[in-house]
Parts: structure tokens; sequence; C-alpha cells
């Protein structure tokens, strides 16, 4: 494969666009439907996390008789080393998966590879619900494969549908669905499990994909390809686009880059603090033995709600004051920057989380966490449309998963046993010095946003 010209013409210089008439709003549509696939994406990943606490789950994970009761200490010992087993497997796939996902999605386009992505998961959701633990572990893995899709393929899509200025806000609004998936698996993952068992809760959650594919394939198409999507709004959505001579750029020329690497290391160490939400806070409101009130699969849902809808505020309010400090006449690189700065600031607090006896209390502090994170990690996809032109996103998206996934699986593999040797508060306190640690590093290796020429 070829490497990557990236040459600035003549038609450089021509003066852009002016927008006095209506703008069209279709891209906003492309949005809704990268938001339904973001949560029905967690919605899938997260179903496991919750039926941890399942006393039905454990016990057929574990090969236990139905007139076992409750495990014994021993037992939960081995159920929390699976469960560590299952998400290292998870992550891992994820991380192979990004980098598969990514080079396949600008290779073949976005919408050909975030239908494959699809119906790869929506498969695998479905067949958990019909193996043992091993089998479980099996189909946990191709999930991680077809998870991985997501990101790649929305991040390329915001790329091509809208300019600069609205990438960080438009990627804050679809990474909100991964709160929104975490509250419905929270909500509806006891009910469907308490009703008919915790089969069924993966059968109906990994199905929602078949709908999923409908709409992705009826409605996505390239801006300039799409027949709803006026001329005013075509231009809008290209305004800051240079003219440019563009060849497909090989996967490793990627890694050539500082850009990459920024991006890559900032994954790879904030990635497994938003693992470490999803797959241990049940457990967390289950079992921290500083909290006076614990939580199970009756009650736990509410907390759940609030706490994430609270980061989906984080997601849209920090994309958009990243996107509001562009249109204000902020550089690209100090309106990410300082947002980023921001988010990592509102997650250190998370320690005493740890340590409080107080429910409400940790809830509120894990609330502004996670709300930060989803700040974060809009603003930290949006670089790299802003550092890599739109040809290569998903491929530098791709490479910047795998990283986080890596980070996320040996976090995962070490988790169980720092839980049981310290506790939360050793991994409260990694999630609350590793942004600015991420940030301080980000900034050393590329200290202004600037397009890559090649």
């Amino acid at each position: 494969m070829s490497h990557y010209n990236y040459l600035h013409s003549e038609k450089e210089a021509q003066p852009k666009p002016s927008f006095n008439g209506k703008i069209g709003n279709f891209r906003w549509r492309i949005v809704a439907i990268l938001f339904f696939a973001t949560t029905i994406n967690y919605i899938d990943r997260n179903v496991f996390s919750f039926l941890t606490i399942d006393v039905e789950f454990q016990k057929a994970m574990l090969g236990l008789p139905e007139n076992v009761k409750q495990l014994s200490v021993e037992q939960q010992k081995q159920f929390d080393g699976f469960v560590g087993n299952v998400d290292t497997a998870f992550k891992i796939a994820y991380g192979i998966g990004f980098l598969l996902m990514g080079w396949l999605i600008d290779k073949i386009g976005s919408k050909k590879g975030f239908s494959l992505a699809i119906i790869v998961w929506s498969i695998a959701g479905v067949c958990s619900g019909f193996v043992n633990a091993i089998g479980l572990i099996i189909s946990r893995f191709i999930l991680g494969i077809g998870e991985a899709g997501n990101f790649p393929s929305a991040i390329k899509a915001v790329a091509e549908w809208f300019p600069k200025k609205e990438r960080s806000f438009a990627t804050g609004v679809f990474n909100a669905g991964a709160n929104i998936g975490i509250i419905f698996t929270a909500l509806a993952v006891p009910a469907i499990t308490l009703a008919f068992g915790w089969r069924m809760a993966f059968i109906v959650t990994g199905a929602l994909g078949v709908i999923l594919l409908v709409f992705w394939i009826w409605v996505y198409k390239k801006p300039e390809e799409h027949p709803k999507v006026s001329k005013s709004e075509l231009d809008y959505i290209k305004e800051d686009e240079i003219s440019t001579i563009e060849q497909k750029i090989s996967w490793s020329t990627c890694f050539r880059y500082p850009q990459t690497w920024a991006f890559a290391i900032c994954k790879f160490l904030t990635d497994p603090v938003w693992w470490f939400y999803l797959v241990w806070l049940p457990k967390f409101f289950n079992q921290n033995e500083a909290l006076e009130t614990k939580l199970d699969l009756k009650n736990i849902g509410i907390p759940f709600l609030v706490l994430y809808l609270i980061s989906d505020f984080g997601s849209m309010f920090f994309g958009w004051l990243s996107s509001r400090f562009i249109q204000k006449g902020w550089s690209v690189n100090k309106a990410r920057k300082l947002t980023m700065l921001i988010c990592a600031l509102c997650v250190v607090p998370i320690f005493f989380a740890s340590i409080t006896k107080s429910l409400p209390v940790a809830i509120m502090l894990i609330s502004l966490a996670t709300a930060a994170h989803q700040g974060w990690s809009a603003n930290l996809f949006t670089t790299t449309s802003d550092m890599f032109p739109k040809n290569a996103v998903s491929s530098v998206v791709g490479i910047g998963g795998m990283f986080g996934a890596l980070g996320g699986a040996i976090l995962a593999y070490f988790a169980d046993n720092i839980i049981h040797s310290f506790g939360f508060i050793m991994l409260f306190t990694i999630a609350g010095i590793n942004y600015l640690l991420a940030l301080l590093i980000f900034n050393l290796l590329v200290p202004k946003l600037h397009k890559v020429t090649i």
C-alpha cells in the first residue's frame, strides 16, 4: 500500500464559502444513528457486568448445583477470578478488533465496515445466552472483535459529516449513547434476569443489533452522495477543508508520527479507568466494605440511572465547551487541551469515593469522574480528525483503541487481586491520577494540534 501524500493545492488560498441563508441539519440525523449505535454497543458489553452479582449466573459459571443458596468466600474469590478472565479476553479481542476494524473501515468505508461489526457483535451477544463458562469466554472474545468497530466508524463518520468547529460536540452527543446504554442495562437487565433468567438477558439485548443494522444500512451515506443533503449544508460541512491530493495511507505509516503515539498513550492510560467503571462498579456497590448501604439486583438500577445521566451531561457539555471555545475564536489546540485539563481535574476527587461510608456521596463522586471521562473521551477522539486526514482517522482511532484495550486488559488481569489485597482504594487512586499524566504526555508529544503532512 502506498504512502499517504497530503499536499496543499493552489485552491487552498481560495476564500471559504459564506453562509447567509438557511443551512440544512441532516448531519444531526447521522449523529442520532451513531448515538443509537453506541447505546446498543454499550448495552451488549455491559450485560455481563450486571450479571456478575446474580447468584444463579455465578452458580452456572462455576458449575455449582441448583441447591446452593450462596457462594462461600472461596467460591466468591474463584468467581471474581473468572470475571477477570472474561474481562481480559474481551479486552484483548477489543484491542485486536480495533486494529482490524480501524484498517478495514478506512479501506472499505464506514457503511460496510460498521455493518460487518454490528453483525459480529450481535451474533456474539445472542450466543452468550447459550453457553457455559468456557463458551462465555469465547463469545465475549468474539463480541470484543465486533464491538471494536463502533468508535472507528463513528469518529470517521463525524469527520466526514461535520466541520472542525462542530466535531467535538457531535462526538460528545453520540458518545453520550454509552451512558444511555449503561442506564438501560442497569434498569432492564436486572428486571429481565429476575423474571426470565440470565440467559434471556443476553439473548434479548444481543438481538437489538438487528434493529440497528437496518437503520444504519438505510440511512448512512457520505454527505456528497446523500440525496437529502442540501448544497448549502454540504458547503458548510466542507467549509474548512483544503483541496488535497490524497492516496491511501498504509497502516504502518501512522506509527511514524508523534500524533499517533500521543493519542495511543492517552488511550492506554485512561481507557482502563473507564473499563474499571463498567465492569467493577456493580461489585463495588455490592461488596465495598466502607459503604454502609449495599446494592443488589433489586435496587441497583436507580443509582446507575443517576450516575450515567450525569455522565451523559458531561459528554455533551464538555464536547460543546470545546466547540464553543473554537467558535469564539480560540485555536483548536487551546480549546481542546483546556477542556481536557478541566476534565482531568474533575476526576481527581474520585479517590474519596473508595473511603466514604455514604452511598450518595460515593455516587456523586463517581458521577463527576465518569462525566469528566466522557468529556475527555469526546475531545480526545476529536483530536484524531484535527491531526489526521479523513482517510486515516479510523486507522489512528484503531491504533489508539488497541492501546486502550491493552491497558484495560492489563488492569483487568490484576484487578481482582488488587481488590482482594487493597480494596478499591488503589484502583480509585490510579483513576484520579492517570488523566493528568496522560494530558502531560500528550502536550509534550503534540505541543500544537496541526494536521500532519506527509
